[in-house]
């Protein structure tokens, strides 16, 4: 049998969830990543799809090879055994060309996106200068189109919240969700009087979020999502967006150009903020959720600064059900330190 590759050796969620399956694959072992019991194709299935996608890129003898923008860019061949030289002999049999994958590229000048600079100029209006009736605008239309690709797929049906113990007692499970309009203050990703339930993917995320001190102890509820949700992740775009969903050659270079737009998004809910400038450091991250769900999602998917797993800020606190509340012991907290 010929060589045949498999979706693990591109890692991308385009090929593996839609192309790979509608090309009558076979099961086996992969011939370049040694995954056993996977879809299998011939590379050269995918000649059409790999010669769009590296039309966006020229010759250029100071550039880098396609092979190299390709997991940059696009993160793909991020298998641990798809190193360079491996993926370049797979792109070389997709392609049928050994010679291209050992040529150098530049990404072409032709593709260009002015989001990540309206975005920064619109963040500086929100915190410093209007808050409401904006001068600054950005092209919400291509956001919409942006977001469509970045989808929440695969989250956990059970998430968890935490308060520090303040009693002897731990709090009901009533009292573990998100608090009244009228008490809720401002948050990552809520403005202050619209409450959002902020959960975290694991009993420790959810712990770390609540700052602790070693010694306390944490109520940490677990919550039951009771409905499929529509939620936007932000924890990855340039793993989450697959080029070879896109319409043409035009549509991959634009992408392209507009991934540090969107990562930027990401860094926003991320980042670590001091609590006496959070009022207004957090204005920006609560107008992109608020775009969010003004688009029609359930919430957003974003990393934790503090902790592992990941973060959801759901809109609707009543699409989680309360279970029970369970008590942990902080027995450590880590602090990292860099020269200012």
């Amino acid at each position: 049998m010929s060589a045949r590759c498999c979706p693990e050796c591109f890692d991308d969620r385009g090929l593996r969830k839609d192309i790979i399956p509608s090309l009558n694959p076979i099961r086996g072992s992969c011939s370049f990543c040694e995954t056993k019991d996977v879809d299998l194709v011939e590379p050269r299935q995918l000649a059409d799809l790999f010669e769009m996608l590296i039309s966006v890129y020229e010759p250029n003898p100071a550039g880098k090879s396609l092979v190299e923008w390709m997991k940059e860019d696009w993160q793909l061949f991020s298998h641990p055994r798809m190193d360079i030289a491996h993926a370049k002999e797979l792109l070389g049999e997709i392609l049928n060309d050994g010679d291209i994958v050992r040529k150098t590229f530049l990404p072409s000048e032709t593709y260009k996106s002015e989001a990540l600079v309206r975005w920064e100029t619109l963040r500086d209006e929100l915190m410093y200068k209007n808050r409401y009736f904006l001068d600054e605008a950005l092209d919400t239309d291509r956001l919409k189109e942006l977001l469509v690709h970045l989808p929440a797929d695969h989250m956990p049906d059970l998430w968890y919240r935490a308060r520090i113990l303040a009693g002897e007692a731990p709090y009901p499970i009533e009292e573990m969700g998100a608090p009244p309009k009228r008490v809720a203050t401002h948050g990552r990703a809520n403005p202050t009087g619209i409450p959002y339930l902020y959960l975290g993917s694991l009993p420790e995320t959810a712990a770390a979020e609540v700052r602790p001190h070693t010694g306390e102890v944490a109520c940490v509820a677990d919550f039951m999502i009771s409905t499929p949700l529509t939620a936007v992740d932000l924890r990855g775009p340039r793993k989450l967006v697959s080029p070879f969903v896109l319409a043409d050659a035009s549509a991959i270079g634009q992408m392209r150009a507009d991934i540090p737009f969107l990562e930027r998004l990401g860094d926003e809910l991320t980042r670590p903020v001091l609590p006496r400038s959070a009022a207004i450091d957090y204005v920006p991250s609560q107008y992109l959720c608020e775009f969010i769900k003004k688009s029609g999602y359930d919430g957003v998917a974003y990393r934790s600064s503090v902790s592992t797993g990941m973060n959801l800020a759901l809109f609707d606190p009543t699409k989680a059900i309360g279970r029970a509340v369970s008590l942990y012991n902080v027995s450590r907290v880590s602090v990292e330190v860099v020269p200012a």
